[in-house]
């Protein structure tokens, strides 16, 4: 049972994972930061529509 455990214990060490790579970030395009501050308008306008809407209760 003792080498059963050790067996155990090693068997993953053949298995490591390869080293973590950082992914290289992309510029963005002109097209995504349209929709960005497209988003980002939608956004304000949805809060202010839910302050006003809150305010008039």
């Amino acid at each position: 049972m003792r080498r059963f455990c050790w067996f155990l214990a090693l068997l993953p060490l053949p298995v490591a994972a390869a080293g973590f790579e950082r992914p290289i970030p992309a510029a963005q395009t002109e097209t995504t930061e349209m929709w960005f501050a497209l988003a980002s308008l939608g956004l304000i306008l949805s809060l202010g529509a839910v302050q006003w809407l809150i305010a008039r209760r």
